[in-house]
């Protein structure tokens, strides 16, 4: 199963394009408790694994609220998933995830996974790091959103959009992965 495992790199447990997505039940922020299924009437669904406290996620969290803007209204759904242990990372805690979602004006469900399951079944290593689905729930795109966490300007490959633009006209996206960078997901201690 999935581990802190090297920047960037994959590990055994991580889910491959064609792969069905996991089923998962969490709580979100707004109260709700979301699975799957609630999604179903969705043509694309992209899961990013995500934090409060990773600076990688704080400098995507605008682009990610615009993309979920931008694709609503073509049967795209974002949901963002913070899988963080928060006893070592208080920051990432359940209450100061309502905090985050409310000042960033996320647009998206931001859910809890406070067992690390859905992490772990997903293969998650990184925040964020994205998987994208296609309507029968098939992986088709997984790793970054764009070529330049830092500088929104200077970006000149916008994987994800790339990615939603091929599934949404019924294509294969032409690339595939992306590794994904950014923090690793802080696990617990067992």
């Amino acid at each position: 199963m999935a581990s802190n495992g090297v920047w960037g790199g994959e590990t055994e447990g991580t889910l491959q394009v064609g792969d069905t997505a996991p089923d998962f039940s969490l709580p979100g922020v707004d109260g709700q408790t979301y699975s799957l299924k609630g999604f179903s009437q969705k043509t694309v669904l992209v899961v990013v694994f995500s934090c409060n406290h990773c600076p990688y996620v704080q400098a995507y969290e605008d682009r990610l609220v615009a993309i979920q803007r931008d694709y609503r209204d073509r049967g795209v759904q974002l949901l963002a998933i913070n899988s963080n242990d928060d006893r070592s990372y208080p920051e990432d805690n359940f209450d100061n995830m309502i905090a985050r979602a409310k000042a960033k004006g996320f647009n998206f469900p931001y859910l809890r996974d406070g067992s690390q399951q859905v992490a772990h079944a997903y293969g998650a290593t990184h925040t964020p790091q994205l998987f994208v689905f296609d309507a029968h729930r098939r992986l088709r795109y997984t790793g970054k959103i764009d070529d330049n966490w830092q500088r929104p300007e200077a970006v000149r490959r916008r994987y994800l959009q790339e990615a939603l633009d091929e599934l949404l006209k019924g294509r294969e996206p032409a690339e595939p992965t992306t590794h994904a960078i950014g923090c690793t997901i802080k696990w617990a201690d067992k």
